[in-house]
């Protein structure tokens, strides 16, 4: 591995590093030759993105150090583990992840690398209490999609990223999921089996390095990157104050293309599209109200 490339993914194990930060001594070092000086104790596991406070101190990051030869030969090991870590500054990396507002620095990846290549990828997110009506809409809506070759991105998270994971596979597609947290820390449980074969057959990627735990802050956060890999962002269902509110929030803000689909009035988890609707996304009932904006 390239020793810059060893360097920067070393530093996003330091701890209560946030992006701006290495974005500071990216300035500062370029080469980043004085990382390991950065501060008199050794470096320990971190977390990106951390909140300014939380009264909860089980989601404040570990204390117990991490010497800097232990992070490199846990970086070293990767390639071991099948994983793959792709930086900001190597061909591999996303373009159109590169136009967003703080792009990752690292992507570490499980999976078939040729899924970063496919285009069109659509994101799709939704509820995670999802009712029949938003099963229905992906059972009708996906076929289409998949038989012009839209990559399908989301989160697997349960509900309704689950259900865009597994029936992009059935249908015989390709799909991403994104994760909070790394990969030795898969959550929730129960979507264990789908990560270990998307890991396998399609792609799992993260932000974060494999041994982190998912914290509450990591949600929110990843969700700019299913969005920034994506043309587009499908939202199935969501209520009016709703994670997938935020991933349309980052599509529009990147000059994306936001769908949702419509809903009952008196359903709580089709507020948050129907509003979306008002705002200005594209009601989609069909997988060609999609195909003819993004193919």
């Amino acid at each position: 591995m390239d020793e810059f490339k060893e360097r920067l993914i070393s530093l996003l194990h330091y701890p209560d590093i946030s992006w701006n930060t290495v974005l500071q001594i990216l300035k500062k070092d370029p080469t980043l030759r004085n990382i390991y000086q950065l501060q008199k104790q050794p470096p320990q596991q971190t977390f990106l993105f951390p909140p300014l406070a939380t009264k909860n101190t089980s989601e404040k990051p570990s204390n117990i150090p991490l010497h800097p030869d232990i992070i490199r030969d846990q970086i070293r090991q990767y390639k071991t583990n099948e994983i793959t870590v792709i930086t900001i500054i190597d061909k591999e990396y996303p373009p159109l992840l590169k136009e967003i507002y703080q792009p990752p620095w690292a992507l570490f990846i499980k999976g078939d690398l040729s899924h970063l290549e496919i285009v069109p990828k659509l994101a799709v997110v939704g509820s995670r209490q999802a009712t029949q009506y938003g099963k229905n809409a992906i059972r009708s809506i996906f076929p289409g999609l998949v038989d012009k070759g839209v990559l399908i991105v989301s989160g697997l998270a349960r509900g309704i990223d689950a259900l865009a994971h597994e029936y992009a596979i059935k249908n015989g597609g390709r799909t991403i999921a994104v994760i909070a947290g790394g990969f030795y820390h898969i959550y929730p449980k129960e979507n264990m089996s789908l990560a270990l074969e998307m890991m396998k057959n399609q792609l799992v990627l993260s932000e974060y390095p494999p041994d982190t735990k998912p914290l509450r802050w990591h949600f929110p956060s990843r969700n700019r990157i299913i969005s920034g890999l994506s043309e587009g962002t499908l939202i199935i269902e969501a209520k009016r104050k709703s994670g997938s509110l935020i991933t349309a929030n980052f599509a529009v803000n990147e000059g994306r293309d936001v769908f949702s689909l419509p809903g009952n009035i008196f359903n709580p988890y089709s507020i948050g599209t129907n509003e979306l609707i008002q705002q200005g996304a594209k009601l989609v009932t069909s997988a060609e109200d999609i195909l003819e904006e993004i193919r």
